[in-house]
């Protein structure tokens, strides 16, 4: 490497694909935020890569990706080699490369942070659009049949991930979900201004041309028991997400225009994607199956993790007049990305720190009129580490909301037709699966020797790259057992 190819990244700054203009955003566009690298910018953003020994944002990545490898290839202009690379960690690249807090994790850990990090997300984004867009598929030409059959219960980024895998190893897998599409929350729970539908659309003609089936709208427990899957298949795995309700007990909460996030994000999801002009019902949220008009209204979002900042920004499109987001911290210990809050906050919301939701007020009418928040400071570190809010004495304030939207997360829960099967949980819901071999079982085995799990209903709501890893692992445990 010469001395010039070494301090390219002097030379050529960091750079993100193109925009859509805020105008726009303000104005109601729902497509990508973010546009696509061409050759050029991809291979310049690549060459700015050190090709560290010791390369930081692999490691960093839930899954590990090759990363410094997939970049020399991209400057080479061996777009197909890098797709390949690519997919051998990450069964949803295309997917990530869009989602993932890059600022968090790869991007975040590179070398050159300081001066500006490797536009990796981008790149990768870049890498397998060009190449499905041009015909490349995954090749399993060379993978012969070993007459195996899973059902994987959920098609969400761990269930699509594990079914990926599991083709790879020669095994028949077919998934299960409810809904009527593939993706779980990457179709209805993610805004496609963020992700495009079209990607995961896109993403199933893969899947389905290496052999996986999918059974839609189909509910196990409900509609197929457990037992029939059982006793049809070699191996279950379950993948089925973390959407129960985190419940933050609010007087007033059940006021109508008072939103959970999930409802608000699906129900809004299929209206954009055209699905369904109406919506529709929702388990367990049938009366909230009509959104509220948010053209004009004044919103007050309460949580921020990355749901809110997904919810803060949808308001936007849909017109609110006003849109803040109260969280109960200061903005240093935010859970979501510091990205997503950049762009919330060039879009027009409020963010108002350190204010902890107290109630919500209605008018003599039923109508929401505020949010009653105290302010907080940063007390000791809680059982998780991170510093408690304090609540001020005097501090209470009233913050003016025509609809409250309440995204103070979501966690999984173990349902009867589980527990019935004898799969343990603990008591904050999670499915309890081995972390690694020991006590006779394998990686994500749970307490019934059929059945796997992974994913947000193993380790509560997380990352998508983090329910890809536990979804791609899972399915080599899975191969273990059937294929020793």
């Amino acid at each position: 490497m010469s001395r010039k190819q070494a301090f390219q990244f002097l030379d050529l700054p960091r750079k993100m694909p193109q925009r859509i203009p805020l105008e726009l955003r303000t104005a109601g566009d729902w497509g990508e935020l973010y546009g696509k690298f061409g050759l050029a910018d991809a291979q310049y953003q690549a060459g700015r890569c050190l090709d560290c020994g010791n390369p930081y944002c692999s490691w960093k990545c839930p899954v590990h990706n090759a990363i410094p490898q997939w970049l020399q290839l991209v400057q080479e202009n061996r777009i197909d080699e890098a797709a390949v690379l690519c997919h051998s960690t990450n069964p949803l690249p295309e997917v990530c490369g869009r989602v993932c807090p890059q600022d968090r994790l790869c991007e975040g850990a590179c070398t050159l942070e300081e001066f500006g990090a490797v536009t990796i997300g981008a790149v990768e984004k870049y890498i397998v659009d060009t190449a499905l867009d041009s015909g490349w598929r995954p090749d399993l030409r060379s993978v012969g049949k070993t007459g195996k059959r899973v059902a994987v219960i959920g098609a969400g980024p761990a269930g699509l991930a594990c079914a990926d895998r599991l083709a790879y190893a020669g095994i028949d897998a077919v998934v299960y979900d409810r809904y009527e599409q593939i993706g779980g929350l990457l179709q209805f729970g993610i805004p496609s201004f963020k992700l495009d539908k079209s990607v995961i659309a896109r993403r199933r003609e893969v899947l389905e041309g290496m052999g996986i089936e999918f059974r839609l709208g189909v509910e196990v427990g409900r509609d197929v028991p457990l037992d029939e899957l059982l006793a049809e298949y070699d191996a279950v795995f379950l993948g089925t997400g973390a959407y129960r309700y985190t419940d933050g007990g609010l007087p007033g909460q059940d006021s109508p225009n008072v939103l959970p996030a999930l409802p608000f994000l699906v129900q809004n999801g299929r209206i954009v994607g055209g699905n369904d002009p109406w919506g529709r019902p929702i388990a367990g949220w049938e009366d909230k199956l009509v959104l509220p008009d948010l053209h004009g209204k004044r919103v007050v979002v309460l949580g921020g993790g990355d749901t809110g900042m997904d919810c803060v920004r949808s308001a936007i499109r849909l017109g609110a007049a006003k849109v803040t987001c109260a969280y109960r911290r200061d903005e240093a210990n935010m859970p979501g990305s510091a990205r997503e809050v950049a762009n919330a906050r060039e879009e027009g919301v409020r963010f108002l720190f350190n204010r902890q939701p107290l109630a919500i007020q209605s008018d003599e009418a039923g109508n929401v009129i505020g949010v009653e928040v105290v302010e907080t400071r940063l007390g000791e570190p809680d059982a998780r580490g991170r510093r408690s809010a304090v609540p001020i004495a005097g501090s209470e304030s009233l913050l003016d909301a025509d609809v409250v939207i309440i995204a103070f997360g979501f966690s999984p829960g173990v349902p009867d037709w589980l527990a019935a099967a004898g799969v343990e949980g603990t008591p904050n819901g999670r499915i309890v699966a081995t972390a690694e071999d020991g006590d006779g079982r394998l990686p994500y085995q749970t307490t019934h020797p059929k059945l796997f799990a992974g994913g947000d209903c193993v380790r509560g709501a997380d990352l998508v790259v983090t329910a890809v890893a536990e979804g791609r692992d899972a399915a080599q445990s899975i191969a273990r057992m059937l294929l020793a």
